[in-house]
């Protein structure tokens, strides 16, 4: 196996546990905790993620594009690590006297300050993560260990000590202490590759790069992070409560997808390079075979079991998450494809001007409508806000993408999709009438929904990426 399959393979594995993890706490915490104590600790999490947006801004980026430059250089690597690792240092206390600062003056803040100051020591511990040295250095088989390690103590830690309603201030502490303890990890890791240093260091060449790679990932939250930290301060906590637990489904599933965008992003850069063209356009087509595939009957089967699933994932008390559920779960088609157009697509072609001028117009309607929906319409406004604002993002991209490399959107192939899996929707309606115990026709209705679409692909749609696979798994039970 290749070190780049072995990165795949790890980064495979570590994007799974970024989401499995949370998923095997949530249901237990969020009937421990209820909405309430859930939105607050949410609605905390969204306010210290922002400034740990600000004092990371483009860091990441630049950091990991840096050291995989000097990182077969000794001296130079050094001289890197200690340059960026300087000026974050710098911006995260600039942004650890404001978040202190802002705990003091803002009431909304200050009601919830004991949580905040758990978040500001979280603050501190995130920028001594350094993720972005082992990224840069592809050691992916340390990340992932280390990671799901420590995933693990946090999760028997949350069962162990989280109990009754009370421990939602230490149900975020160990949200918190698990930064705390992979930074150590880290900091104390790092000292086999890097010699910490005051000596050699060049600030000033970076801190364009670090603004105008921030102001790229500022802007990308202003439609995605946002809105929960919005909610918060319009519509409270118990809203914040039943927007994260509408949205958490779905950022497992597109998770799967992300993993596999992530891993074309440097196959296509490398296409682009070669200059082969057909073949770049070739895996965009299959790209989009198999997010319509997976993608549309997941839509339909999560839209109409949402009540069952909310109810599955975090228990009674959370129905107002159920309608915000029914209008995010679209969005595993919309940035499923939106990734295809960017990560695939323009990164590859290196169009950075059109992608950042699509987060500008993301931004810029996620913030109009954040003020026009939300103290309306709530966490339902919330969820039609980062609805729209991924539509817009789709709609520039395409527009992009059409310019750059004469590339349409396959409306005719979306719904040959769409048609094609409404009889298994009638069908499992009729079936799901049959009980009344709405997690059986859940089962029932999976178990159909699966079926068909694997005949519908193979026999009628004929999507080759399916039948490929299919054709493997038969394989290697009839061998």
């Amino acid at each position: 196996m290749t070190n780049l399959k072995q990165n795949v393979l790890y980064s495979s594995i570590l994007t799974t546990a970024n989401y499995a993890f949370p998923l095997i706490t949530y249901p237990y915490v969020s009937r421990v905790l209820g909405v309430d104590k859930i939105g607050i600790c949410n609605f905390v999490d969204s306010v210290i993620n922002y400034f740990i947006l600000l004092s990371m801004l483009g860091i990441n980026i630049l950091g990991i594009r840096e050291i995989a430059r000097t990182k077969n250089i000794k001296e130079d690597l050094n001289s890197t690590f200690n340059s960026i690792f300087l000026l974050n240092t710098i911006s995260t206390t600039i942004m650890l006297i404001l978040l202190i600062i802002a705990i003091n003056m803002v009431p909304k803040l200050y009601e919830n300050k004991e949580l905040m100051y758990i978040g500001a020591l979280k603050l501190v511990f995130n920028y001594l993560l350094i993720e972005w040295l082992y990224k840069g250095l592809e050691d992916f088989k340390f990340i992932t260990n280390r990671t799901v390690i420590i995933k693990c103590l946090y999760v028997i830690s949350v069962f162990l000590f989280v109990h009754d309603v009370n421990d939602y201030k230490l149900y975020y502490l160990l949200m918190a202490l698990m930064v705390v303890l992979n930074s150590i990890v880290n900091i104390l890791y790092s000292r086999k590759f890097v010699k910490y240093s005051l000596s050699n260091i060049y600030i000033k060449p970076y801190i364009r790069p670090f603004i105008i790679l921030g102001l790229y990932m500022l802007l990308t939250s202003m439609y995605t992070s946002f809105n929960v930290a919005y909610l918060g301060f319009v519509a409270g906590e118990t809203e914040v409560g039943y927007y994260t637990t509408a949205t958490k489904l779905y950022s497992i599933i597109l998770s799967i997808f992300t993993a596999f965008t992530g891993v074309m992003l440097p196959h296509m850069s490398t296409l682009i390079a070669e200059h082969k063209i057909d073949e770049f356009k070739n895996l965009l087509h299959k790209s989009v075979n198999l997010l319509f595939g997976f993608s549309i009957p997941l839509i339909m089967f999560t839209i109409i079991f949402a009540k069952p699933i909310i109810l599955l994932l975090s228990g009674k008390g959370y129905d107002g998450a159920v309608i915000p559920m029914q209008i995010v779960m679209p969005l595993i088609l919309i940035i499923g494809y939106e990734q295809i157009l960017v990560i695939q697509t323009l990164m590859p072609l290196k169009k950075d001007k059109a992608i950042f001028i699509n987060s500008i117009v993301g931004a810029c309607i996620g913030i109009l409508f954040n003020m026009l929906l939300v103290s309306s319409y709530k966490s339902i406004g919330s969820a039609c806000v980062w609805l729209l604002s991924e539509l817009s993002v789709l709609v520039m991209a395409q527009y992009f993408v059409k310019k750059y490399i004469n590339i349409n959107f396959p409306i005719l192939y979306l719904l040959k999709n769409i048609i094609y899996n409404i009889p298994s929707i009638i069908l499992i309606l009729l079936i799901c009438d049959l009980s009344k115990n709405s997690l059986i026709n859940m089962l029932i209705g999976g178990i159909i929904m699966m079926l068909y679409s694997i005949i519908l692909q193979y026999f009628f749609i004929r999507n080759t990426i399916f039948i490929n696979i299919i054709n493997k798994v038969l394989r290697k039970i009839f061998q």
